[in-house]
């Protein structure tokens, strides 16, 4: 079904793989009549060439990419562009689309939502920009829609931008890298490694997008096989796919970790194109000749079967078959891998869901950039056509990706198919797929084809001793388990005939609702601003020597941003830097907060110009200890903040807020034993805080404990490999150890020299 190749390969005219090794040479020049150099053979990919046309480092191993297109919604946008107006924006430079689909509903915190809706609004007036109003499409479906483009390259502050199946490299980042964008700046990366993702066969009749996604995020995931690299989708296997298919698999790549991905296109994607009236933005790709992968992921997509994600990530997978099978040891293993993401802090069970043998579920979700595709929802209809889905606890709902989707599925009679079986359809909206709609009752099991199924991410709060749980599947299977009433079904289980409708896209309903501004940017427009929309406080350069205190510690083996600052309702506050911050870690650690703000203090003394311990008392026999040791500590610049410890931080969303709300709080860095995505490791940097690595095994500190960086600015000024910090004892003296900040440019390393990267623009 999956296999992995444990070397490099060459891929000759699209078709033929030869690995690595002594016998390549002789292999390349049967089948190809040459046998080019590895470095040659790097050239010949999608990626590199997409890469190489977007890079203006002149340097290859080192690059600087301008994007074609950029695109936010309504939780990121507002942080976006008030981060570069306090640093100079005067236009946007490029196409830059602003959606709302994630505070759509406006349900809570009063009128705060409508108000970032309508700063969105006025500020693609004044800089030239595009806005799409809520319940229109979310992100990603607009994107493909109106934005992708052949050979192109797209920049999203939403994790889930990727539009490689339409031949457009893009990428999710925090919201900084947008700003840099906007700012006619660069995004600087290293060439990174590029992975083929090489398919045969056809899909069976019942298997869907999710199914293939999810059996290739289980095989890899774990392994961080792809991890930072870029997917290139390639073989025969693509041809048998339709777009909206691939697309389905595509927008998942975001679960392997992988920095971007790009796919082969061919008449197919051309018709999606000429579909959406774009037919100029077609370009048809295919590696070259010879083309040379870092790795290789073999996909027999007709061996594929229904798969289901089960609580909590989207690679603890099985196939449904599977899990039917050995439901109860597989159940046990769930509640086993729940203890450690939910510390035991409320009683997690699935047992109560086995009724007869069976795995009976409470909800069914079809939604956003992964589910509501127009092929996901009519083929689930197929499934359900002359079905109900029962008036017990069991309940289905449908979200169209957007309102062109939602007008053809009236048009076709799908709309009433679905209505008539008792599913409830709505409007486009992300809400379900990070907990700020259609959350279940506490202890339900929720089926979902949506992109995540971290622990709350549907909407429940541990904190209140609430906790519901998500499986991800296709929409398929989702439909079908629906037509049982509930009851786990595969999707091939189903007899019936697929109708195979052909979509019609109204290009009208956007352009009758979208404001377009066609890039013409109208400085008298004043920008509409709502209470909760506050500017980002002040911020200090690195100083000369600085002390830490750890104020959380996290062991679990990956920690998610939705654990570092939840989703859900508190998306609400994402336009106010501090109040969104009191949020920061309040579902894996209560006390964070609190913790962070009292170091704080001592900061902020120092800032007013008065002595840290008479702000902060703790701190006195610890700076007493330091100055034993290190007489000259505090006679440069003196800082005093956070830091937290966790293996592996920073898998999931983009949101640069999982930084930013540590920063505001007074966080000065993050202690790793590695970073689970180069973005969240990007967003710390972009707000000037130190992304330390530290060795595996036992800590050389604890919770509560004190950390002392001397000389900590000229270390990184003189981008020294290893860093002393000392853990302090005001009764045993310091204690030395070492630690590691990684590769960083001289921009990144300059952007935490001066604290943030709105000083950095506010200096440079």
């Amino acid at each position: 079904m999956i296999e992995l190749l444990d070397r490099g390969v060459y891929l000759v005219n699209g078709s033929t793989l030869i690995p690595e090794g002594p016998e390549a040479g002789k292999a390349l020049a049967a089948a190809a009549g040459c046998a080019p150099s590895k470095e040659e053979a790097k050239k010949q990919t999608m990626a590199y060439r997409i890469l190489e046309a977007h890079n203006v480092s002149g340097n290859m191993k080192n690059l600087q990419i301008k994007f074609d297109r950029m695109i936010s919604h309504d939780i990121t946008f507002v942080g976006i562009i008030q981060t570069a107006r306090a640093s100079g924006l005067e236009k946007f430079p490029i196409p830059y689309v602003l959606t709302n689909c994630h505070n759509s509903l406006c349900a809570v915190g009063g009128t705060i939502n409508e108000d970032d809706h309508m700063f969105g609004l006025s500020c693609a007036k004044r800089y030239g920009g595009v806005y799409v109003p809520p319940h229109q499409a979310v992100i990603h479906q607009y994107a493909r829609e109106m934005l992708a483009g052949g050979g192109k390259m797209i920049l999203g502050s939403d994790s889930h931008t990727r539009y490689g199946a339409l031949g457009t490299m893009a990428m999710g980042e925090g919201g900084p890298e947008l700003v840099k964008q906007l700012l006619s700046k660069t995004y600087d990366i290293a060439m990174p490694g590029v992975v083929a993702v090489y398919m045969t066969g056809e899909p069976v009749p019942g298997v869907g997008p999710q199914d293939v996604a999810l059996a290739i995020i289980g095989a890899v995931f774990d392994k961080g096989y792809v991890k930072n690299k870029v997917m290139e989708f390639v073989g025969p296997g693509v041809s048998s796919l339709s777009a909206d298919f691939r697309i389905g698999i595509d927008v998942m790549t975001t679960e392997t970790t992988c920095l971007s991905s790009i796919w082969r296109t061919d008449d197919t994607i051309r018709d999606f194109y000429e579909t959406h009236g774009r037919t100029e933005e077609f370009k048809e790709l295919n590696p070259g000749a010879v083309a040379y992968y870092d790795g290789c992921i073999r996909v027999e997509l007709d061996k594929i079967r229904p798969m289901i994600a089960m609580p909590f990530h989207p690679s603890n997978v099985y196939t449904i078959e599977e899990c039917n099978a050995n439901l109860k040891d597989i159940l046990a293993d769930v509640e086993k891998r729940a203890e450690v993401s939910l510390g035991g802090k409320v009683r997690f069970s699935l047992m109560d869901k086995i009724r007869d043998g069976r795995l009976l579920v409470d909800q069914g979700i079809i939604a956003g950039c992964a589910g509501g595709g127009f092929e996901n929802i009519c083929q689930a209809a197929d499934i359900l056509r002359g079905q109900y889905i029962g008036s017990d606890a069991f309940t289905l709902s449908v979200y169209p990706a957007s309102t062109p989707i939602y007008m053809e599925l009236a048009k076709n009679g799908v709309l009433a198919d679905l209505i008539g079986t008792g599913t409830i359809v709505k409007t486009a909206f992300c809400g379900p797929c990070f907990g700020a709609g259609d959350t279940p009752a506490n202890g339900d099991l929720s089926i979902r084809h949506s992109t995540r199924n971290f622990p709350n991410r549907e909407g429940s709060k541990v904190q209140s001793g609430q906790i519901a749980s998500v499986a991800l599947m296709d929409a398929r299977s989702i439909a079908a388990t629906a037509a049982n009433k509930g009851y786990l079904t595969p999707a091939t289980d189903f007899a019936g005939e697929y109708r195979h409708q052909q979509y019609f896209f109204d290009r009208s309903i956007y352009a009758n609702r979208v404001f377009d501004s066609k890039g013409v940017a109208d400085p008298s427009v004043d920008v509409r601003f709502g209470p909760n929309i506050k500017d980002w406080p002040a911020m200090s350069a690195l100083p000369d020597d600085l002390i830490l205190k750890v104020v959380s510690e996290i062991h679990d083996p990956v920690t998610t941003t939705d654990e570092l600052i939840p989703s859900g309702e508190t998306s609400s506050y994402r336009s106010n830097p501090l109040g969104l911050a009191e949020f920061a870690l309040s579902r894996k650690d209560p006390l964070y907060v609190g913790r962070a703000k009292e170091v704080q203090k001592a900061q902020k003394a120092i800032e007013a110009g008065n002595a840290p311990e008479e702000a902060f008392p703790e701190l006195a026999e610890y700076l007493s200890a330091v100055k034993a040791a290190f007489p000259e500590a505090g006679k440069g610049s003196l800082g005093v903040g956070s830091t937290i410890f966790a293996v592996k931080p920073g898998d999931g969303s983009a949101r640069e807020q999982a930084a930013s709300c540590q920063k505001v709080l007074g966080g000065w860095a993050n202690i790793a034993n590695e970073y689970a995505t180069k973005r969240y490791r990007s967003n710390l940097i972009n707000w000037g805080m130190l992304p330390f690595l530290i060795g595996d095994g036992a800590l050389p500190f604890k919770n509560g404990d004190y950390l002392f960086l001397p000389g900590i600015r000229k270390a990184v000024e003189e981008k020294d490999g290893e860093i002393t910090a000392y853990r302090v004892d005001p009764d045993n003296g310091l204690t030395g150890f070492a630690m590691k900040l990684g590769d960083l440019t001289d921009d990144e390393r300059q952007i935490i020299l001066d604290g943030c990267l709105i000083n950095y623009y506010r200096n440079h």
